[in-house]
């Protein structure tokens, strides 16, 4: 009989956005009992988990440095009693590799999902305060987990390194494929709910909008090809969202630019478009990028490591620099192929396919991946009646590094 292990997810957030959603299709794809912690900002992927039947612990906390989380998250523990605790995202790693230090889990596991570049950590400035302590901190987990070569590869640059007690791996991200196959019923519902008809070219971008996204740049290059005929859709939410109105009007096109806000089906909307953008230069996978993919849809990059790691370009696909008349210049490029591809009758209506390659980044894959690493973790750990000899940790336990 495959044993279940008790595992406890803690991230920093649960609105939409790419490390949550993979957090969701791991959760799914597990064969352990998972739950999942947000320590502030429990969103639509909070409601999705609920929904499906998962627990989810809210820790409320007001913002990431509430010193109030740490004793919080010790009560979930207390009542979870998890034999994995496995963190996400920098500030949840650091309060939940301390939290697992203290209340004595067997196994603590982090994935690292934004470490952009050596300096920069989630689209900010890296400081070597914050370096030091994601390095320290380390020594309270017995792995670390990179989402790619590129991750790995900053990790190892700030000293986050194997050692005895202590691994470093790379675990890519993956995607459920069957989710994500194109949908011709939504297509036609959502863009029925555009005021879109099938003959109008629908160009997406799906992020949260932030400005490390660079959905400026997107617009800014896509507006003198917006109109009746071709419309922008902005699928995602953040705080640069009325400066991005803002500009839209700023640029006359705000009849042709859809704001969608937060949305829990993001595979629905793919289907309703025609092509994708992806103006961030700071993607270390280019998870939006392969989901595109999944769906059939080309796609206009700046950046996505998963793509670079693969031995030629796909079809379908362009990357482009920093600049806003490249991406435009790929955006014309590739609508022109698929408007060559549909008058030849393999347009929307005969459906889409993904490229074969997307098949190796089923999430069924990464999630056992996982699973094994948590069982191996597990039966090497140092934990003689590991769940009996835990006592009540305090907030005032914490090792001296969590106060910098």
């Amino acid at each position: 009989m495959t044993r279940r292990l008790k595992v406890l997810h803690v991230i920093t957030g649960l609105a939409a956005g790419g490390a949550e959603t993979q957090l969701l299709r791991v959760v799914r794809a597990s064969r352990h009992d998972c739950a999942v912690v947000a320590v502030y900002n429990a969103g639509v992927v909070a409601e999705q988990l609920r929904a499906q039947g998962y627990r989810v612990h809210d820790l409320a906390s007001p913002s990431t440095t509430d010193p109030r989380a740490l004793q919080r998250l010790l009560r979930v523990l207390r009542e979870e009693a998890p034999d994995v605790v496995h963190t996400h995202l920098f500030r949840a790693g650091m309060l939940g590799r301390v939290a697992g230090h203290l209340a004595r889990v067997p196994v603590v596991v982090s994935t690292e999902h934004s470490l952009f570049h050596p300096d920069l950590l989630e689209g900010r400035r890296a400081t070597r305060v914050v370096r030091g302590l994601l390095r320290r901190s380390s020594r309270w987990a017995q792995a670390t987990v990179a989402v790619s070569d590129q991750v790995r590869d900053n990790l190892v640059a700030w000293g986050v390194v194997d050692r005895p007690g202590h691994r470093v791996l790379v675990v890519r991200n993956g995607i459920d494929t069957d989710e994500l196959r194109f949908d011709a019923a939504a297509r036609a519902r959502l863009r029925a709910g555009l005021g879109v008809s099938e003959d109008v070219e629908v160009v997406g971008i799906v992020c949260r909008l932030h400005p490390w996204k660079r959905v400026d740049v997107a617009l800014e290059g896509l507006a003198p090809q917006l109109g009746p005929h071709r419309r922008f859709v902005v699928i995602g939410d953040g705080a640069e969202r009325a400066r991005l109105q803002a500009r839209a009007a700023e640029l006359t096109v705000e009849d042709f630019v859809h704001f969608t806000g937060e949305v829990g089906d993001v595979a629905s909307w793919l289907s309703a478009l025609d092509l994708l953008v992806s103006a961030s230069q700071s993607e270390t996978f280019g998870l939006g990028v392969l989901e595109a993919l999944a769906s059939g849809l080309p796609v206009v990059y700046a950046a996505a490591p998963v793509l670079d790691e693969l031995p030629e370009p796909l079809p379908g696909t362009v990357r482009v620099g920093g600049s806003t008349s490249a991406l435009a210049a790929g955006v014309t490029q590739l609508l022109d192929e698929r408007r060559v591809a549909r008058a030849a009758g393999h347009g929307p209506g005969t459906g889409r396919t993904a490229p074969p390659v997307v098949a190796a980044f089923d999430v069924r894959a990464t999630a056992r991946v996982l699973d094994d690493l948590y069982d191996d973790l597990f039966d090497h750990s140092p934990r003689p009646d590991a769940h009996a000899s835990r006592r009540e940790p305090t907030p005032s336990d914490a090792p001296q590094e969590q106060t910098a």
